[in-house]
């Protein structure tokens, strides 16, 4: 086989060179060069000869492909079967990213673990084998049968794993894996890329479900390069504070599942152990009424979920008051104070303003608008929200109350909880009346203000 040729890769705009210099001769990026492998010209047999997948490609009418469902394995952990959108698909790849210590090989190697009708491979290239062997038998795990391997090459992983062949594989991580056909070292984004390419390509044409644990940058994105997220099929993070004891796996991408899907666990000395109520957790109820709290209904993925939010509005002494938010997006609160101050008559410019989300449950939909606005004008009055009141809806700048969807799916789960009254959009009023729950249907702004 003829050797490959080494070129060099602008991180910045892709441009090949063929010797390395300190800037890109096409963009002038500076030290953005790396080593990258151009394939033969010469037409080769596939490694991985005789598996699936290998044979050649023909043009095919879409009304020929068959459009049956995806046949899928349980992994025996509901809410990581929740979010993969119903178990393994077979040569699928996922991707799973989070901060250090959050628990990424820890739910991998329980999955490993209660999968023992397949066929499982665990690569680590992070800890040795006694330093897995401890964390299984710290948490219990019936893991005496699961293969082990030890090893950084992507070239002999997956030589290994040809003899092996594996149905379910774990590597761990793809920051410390290499290529032997690149010169940089391992973690740099050449051989991030390349060793990815191959573990793709090893999974699709085999039929093995591949997990791929991702370390994170400090703003927390998958650390490489960004077509690491678009080789893979899914992409799930790990959210919530190492310390703390929920964590939240969140699909930012799935091709065959829903995105956007919550799995909640709860961090015992036994592992991870999926909470299959999690408006249970997120959803604290006081004991008597407060100021600045209220609950909303947001629908994350498949299934809507009770979480409280909570807004404290103090005087402000510096020359800038601050507006800051957790679990919110933080220019959408600058917004919505603006409109509550152009269309309800109430002005915050001179108040520090602080929102928070309880349970450390990150929250993307336009639906907190309304309760964002009632947690901080409650705050600001020091007037508390009835007890059994929940409110969603998004909120123009023209001071409308827009609807959001599945309102009445939102309403059901609710009054499921005991709440009794609700401030939603008008076009969310339910069609058929809820029983135990008074609906007040708003569409400006002002007719909530009047309400409360």
């Amino acid at each position: 086989m003829a050797k490959p040729k080494v070129q060099y890769q602008c991180t910045a705009c892709g441009a090949l060179a063929p010797k390395w210099s300190g800037q890109c001769p096409d963009c002038g990026a500076w030290n953005a060069m790396e080593t990258a492998v151009s394939a033969p010209a010469t037409p080769s047999a596939s490694r991985f000869a005789g598996y699936a997948g290998t044979a050649t490609p023909q043009v095919r009418r879409l009304g020929d492909v068959g459009g049956g469902e995806q046949a899928r394995t349980g992994t025996g952990i509901s809410e990581l079967d929740r979010v993969l959108g119903g178990g393994l698909v077979q040569g699928s790849v996922v991707l799973i990213g989070g901060d250090p210590g959050i628990g990424k090989s820890t739910l991998l190697l329980q999955t490993l673990a209660t999968l023992p009708d397949l066929r499982s491979l665990y690569v680590t290239g992070e800890e040795s084998p006694e330093q897995v062997s401890l964390r299984g038998r710290r948490l219990g795990l019936p893991c005496d049968d699961l293969r082990l391997l030890t090893e950084t090459c992507v070239e002999r992983i997956t030589t290994h794993a040809e003899r092996e062949q594996p149905q379910v594989m774990v590597v761990d991580s793809i920051q410390t894996i290499y290529s032997e056909q690149l010169q940089s070292a391992p973690g740099s984004v050449a051989q991030v890329r390349e060793s990815a390419a191959v573990l793709v390509r090893y999974a699709k044409q085999t039929g093995t479900a591949l997990f791929i644990v991702g370390h994170v940058t400090k703003e927390g994105q998958i650390a490489g390069p960004r077509v690491l997220e678009h080789m893979v099929d899914t992409v799930l993070y790990f959210e919530g504070d190492p310390g703390g004891r929920y964590r939240v796996l969140r699909a930012v991408k799935n091709r065959f599942g829903a995105v956007n899907e919550l799995g909640v666990f709860a961090m015992l000395e036994t592992g991870l152990k999926p909470v299959n109520n999690p408006s249970a957790i997120f959803l604290s109820r006081h004991e008597a009424p407060v100021s600045g709290s209220v609950i909303m209904v947001t629908r994350e993925g498949t299934r809507p979920l009770m979480v409280e939010v909570q807004a404290l509005v103090a005087e402000s002494h510096a020359p800038q008051p601050r507006r800051v938010t957790v679990g919110l997006e933080q220019n959408r609160l600058t917004m919505l104070l603006a409109v509550l101050h152009r269309h309800g008559g109430l002005a915050l410019y001179d108040q520090d303003v602080f929102v928070n989300v309880v349970g450390g449950v990150r929250v993307t939909e336009t639906a907190a608008d309304l309760p964002m606005l009632l947690a901080a004008l409650s705050s600001f009055r020091d007037r508390p929200l009835p007890h059994e009141l929940v409110s969603f809806g998004e909120v123009g700048l023209a001071g409308e109350i827009r609807p959001v969807p599945n309102g009445e799916e939102r309403l059901r789960e609710a009054a499921k909880h005991g709440f009794t009254r609700a401030i939603v959009p008008a076009g969310n009023t339910p069609r058929k009346p809820i029983d135990g729950m008074e609906v007040m249907a708003a569409s400006r702004l002002s007719d909530v203000l009047e309400w409360i």
